[in-house]
């Protein structure tokens, strides 16, 4: 439980400690938090089956070393414990994207919906000016707003977004 692992952890002192987010008397954060005050140079590790991306958050901002879920391979979980012991960071794919899924859409004026719409389509900026019946200078304005509020590099990147956060009625 969450309180003889904090016990365990100031006793034996290991050089890697390895939490599930979800444990009697105290959570994976909590147990994170109390390890971190306790004994600062331990590194931690969640190891969690569950998709619980604001669990995860709260334990990494309460110092977790790294997050992984149960079903990692054994060869890859090793190396990040490994690499933990060493003072990196490790947040596995399936955690990033956990992350990813679980931010809410930005919000987004209809104008900038229909031009993102228009960009899913296909369409050049001056197509999309004449279709919207606005400037190219306009369009690039929109798609400048829109990338940055989406965090998208490019077109293809923001198209793959706006599927992945429905941020279009496709």
């Amino acid at each position: 439980d969450g309180d003889s692992a904090v016990r365990q952890t100031c006793r034996l002192k290991p050089d890697v400690v390895i939490l599930d987010l979800v444990m009697p008397n105290k959570d994976g954060a909590a147990v994170t938090s109390e390890i971190r005050a306790k004994q600062s140079d331990a590194k931690i590790l969640i190891l969690t089956t569950f998709s619980d991306a604001d669990g995860i958050k709260r334990a990494l901002d309460a110092g977790a070393n790294g997050a992984l879920l149960k079903n990692t391979p054994n060869k890859e979980l090793l190396d990040s414990i490994r690499k933990i012991a060493t003072g990196k960071r490790i947040v596995s794919h399936e955690v990033s994207r956990l992350f990813i899924e679980s931010t809410p859409p930005p919000a987004l004026s209809p104008r900038q919906l229909e031009v993102l719409e228009a960009v899913t389509r296909g369409l050049t900026n001056t197509e999309i000016a004449a279709a919207l019946n606005i400037s190219n200078n306009s369009v690039k304005e929109y798609l400048s707003t829109v990338f940055a509020k989406i965090g998208a590099a490019n077109r293809s990147e923001a198209i793959g977004i706006a599927l992945r956060k429905h941020l279009l009625k496709i």
